[in-house]
Parts: C-alpha cells; sequence; structure tokens
C-alpha cells in the first residue's frame, strides 16, 4: 500500500511532541510490513527539504501555516494519483484532503483547537479562528476519522461528525517501562518534574506558580523543566524564574536527550502537566511507566491518559493553586502515592506500539 501522510510536522521539528511520537512508530511499521509512507510537512529553520528515516520518507514544504497551501501545490503537481490511501492529519488544522485527492482518504485527528486559538495566535486571528473552526468541521463531518482518545470522539461528535465513522485506536509508548518499581531511586529530595516544550498552550508558568505555593508548605520540595524555551513564552518563564524567591530550588536543563528524558521521569516523583488542550497526554504514560504518578489539569486528553486517585490526581480546579494542592496532597500521604505510583506504573504496561499499530492497520484497511 502507498500512503501520502499530510502533517504539520515531523517528529525532528523542534515543536515535536505526543502526536509526531505517535505518527512515526506506526509509519516505522507500516514500512516494516512492506507499505510504501510518504510525509508532507511543513519546514523548520535547519531542517532539509526531504529526509528518509525508520524506512519512510519526509518532504518538508513551507512553514506553520504556508504548508498547508504548499501541500496541496505539491500534490496537484507531484503526487494525484500516486497513493493508495492519504492521511489528513489534524493536529488542531486540517489539510482538507477530501475536498480535494482523488484517491481513498481518512482524518486523523489527534485533537480540536478550540481555545487553544487563544494561546497560539495573537487576537484578532484567534478570535476568527476560533469561529471558523466549528463551519471548516461541518464541512468534514462525513468523512472517515481515527482519533487515539475518547475525549476527541466526544468533542468530534459535539461538531456533527457521526460516531459510526470515528474509530478510537490503542494508544502506545515508545520507551520500555521498568521492570520494577522497587530498584528505581528517586531524587533524595521531593521532586516535580515539567517536560516538554515550553509553549503558552502548555501553561509551564502555572507549574512554576505551583511549586513556589506548594514549596512554602514543603521545604525542602525542588523542581525541574526540561524542554525548548526558544519562543517569547519560553523567554519569560525563564525570567519568571529567574525573579522567583525559589530559584535556587528551580533547575532549568534545557532541550534533553531521549536518555535525559528518562533520566528525568525515573527519578522525580511526579510530573506536571498543564496544557489547554490535550489528544492524550502521551507524556503522563510515559512517565506513569517510569514509576512516576501525575498531578495534571482536567481537560481533554489528560482525563483519558489519567485515573483520578488511582493512577493521578487531576486537579479540582485548572490554577496554580489546585494543582500546589495535588502536589501537596500526594507528598503529604506516602501511602496514597506509592498506591497511586504503582496503579500508573502497572496501566502504563498496556500501552503498546505494536497494539496500537495492529489497531491502526485495521481501521485504515476499511476505508
Amino acid at each position: 500500500m502507498k500512503i501520502l501522510w499530510l502533517t504539520w510536522k515531523d517528529r525532528r521539528h523542534p515543536q515535536a511532541g505526543g502526536a509526531e511520537t505517535v505518527n512515526e512508530e506506526l509509519a516505522k511499521r507500516l514500512a516494516r510490513d512492506g507499505h510504501e509512507v510518504l510525509f508532507v510537512v511543513g519546514g523548520f529553520p535547519g531542517g532539509v527539504n526531504e529526509e528518509h528515516r525508520d524506512g519512510f520518507k519526509i518532504i518538508r514544504l513551507g512553514g506553520r501555516y504556508s504548508v498547508y497551501w504548499k501541500a496541496y501545490r505539491y500534490y496537484k503537481k507531484n503526487l494525484q494519483g500516486w497513493a493508495d490511501l492519504v492521511i489528513d492529519e489534524m493536529n488542531t488544522i486540517p489539510f482538507f484532503a477530501s475536498l480535494y485527492v482523488q484517491e481513498r482518504n481518512i482524518m486523523f485527528v489527534h485533537q480540536l483547537c478550540r481555545e487553544i486559538w487563544f494561546y497560539q495566535m495573537r487576537f484578532p486571528f484567534s478570535a476568527i479562528g476560533y469561529l471558523l473552526e466549528p463551519l471548516y468541521l461541518r464541512l468534514l463531518r462525513k468523512n472517515s476519522v481515527i482519533t487515539i482518545s475518547e475525549s476527541t470522539k466526544k468533542d468530534l461528535e459535539r461538531f456533527g461528525f457521526l460516531s459510526g465513522h470515528i474509530n478510537v485506536i490503542y494508544q502506545g509508548i515508545d520507551i520500555e517501562p521498568i521492570e520494577n518499581l522497587e530498584d528505581t531511586e528517586k531524587y533524595p529530595e521531593p521532586t516535580v518534574l515539567s517536560l516538554g516544550a515550553i509553549r503558552e498552550m502548555k501553561r509551564t508558568a502555572d507549574q512554576v506558580r505551583a511549586f513556589e505555593i506548594a514549596k512554602r508548605s514543603i521545604p525542602n520540595l525542588k523542581m525541574k523543566i526540561a524542554g525548548d524555551s526558544s519562543e517569547e513564552y519560553g523567554r519569560k518563564v525563564l525570567e519568571m524564574i529567574g525573579k522567583s524567591e525559589f530559584r535556587d530550588d528551580i533547575e532549568y536543563c534545557g532541550r534533553v536527550s531521549q536518555e535525559r528524558k528518562i533520566d528525568l521521569m525515573r527519578r522525580s516523583h511526579f510530573i506536571l502537566v498543564t496544557s489547554v488542550k490535550e489528544g492524550w497526554g502521551l507524556i503522563v504514560t510515559e512517565a506513569n511507566s517510569q514509576g512516576t504518578p501525575a498531578v495534571v489539569y482536567d481537560i481533554d486528553g489528560l482525563r483519558d491518559s489519567v485515573r483520578n486517585e488511582k493512577t493521578g490526581i487531576l486537579v479540582r480546579k485548572n490554577t496554580p493553586e489546585s494543582l500546589a494542592e495535588g502536589i501537596i496532597y500526594l507528598l503529604s500521604d506516602l501511602e496514597k502515592y506509592a498506591k497511586i505510583r504503582r496503579n500508573a506504573w502497572q496501566w502504563s504496561r498496556e500501552f503498546d506500539f505494536g497494539k496500537s499499530y495492529r489497531d491502526f492497520f485495521e481501521k485504515i484497511s476499511k476505508v
């Protein structure tokens, strides 16, 4: 099978996250089984125009917003009639492939944009995007869809997509879960972890404020932050840390390697996630696999990756104050913490890209 996969970024993009991990783990397995996969994605500074990786090919065109038009032009000029299946990935914005491709096609929707518009774009473009989204979703509502969570499925149904056309696939992780909890060594002092690109929609500043509030109750509390801070919001967060009365207890690690990422997840006591919206919240399940539960905001996606008070904590309100309450709650009851930690680790062992791939391939074969 020849598969054309349209998405706005690949795994080497500076803003790559969980969606790109899912995409390329699935594509790698497709290639292994003899299928030909071609990604058309947006470019980024330093990114080459063409790249072969793990058996699939990547073509980078334009940038964050121009990629949609350039992908259409590239398809019309070079790819029309080539593919057996076109995957239109909607990671906030779709490529509208069903309106112009001749081939069988399916949408792969990680999450809808909705309130993210107000965190990623300036006014009035944010308001325009927010108002237009329901209109273009209505235009696409008859499409077949694959998604990764019940939260996104419900979101799509609210905008007119038919339940029977929405297929939720298993989630997977590409990190091997630890063998047992007893052999893992945590940092000597209680440590909270913030991991991922420092962007406004991730609300990293809320995590820093929550740490400052919790530290007044837990004097030996430490914080580690890892992720790209090159955007304006990232620089503001670093400035905020520099002015914090607890700056000596906050370590900014910058962008980290996979090995360092795993070490941070394994040794921290829990991870904080405060996104505006997620498709699933892959970083939560990855941390769980290393024996680390999460304290998170109660939002789409994180409601799927966290079972409240069983594998982690969904806070009462999406505020730094409530996040701090969750931190204090877990650290003040070590028996409760140990139980949640074990539950999270055991649940993470069910998430496997082999199972995810089999589910995914079954769904795309029926388009």
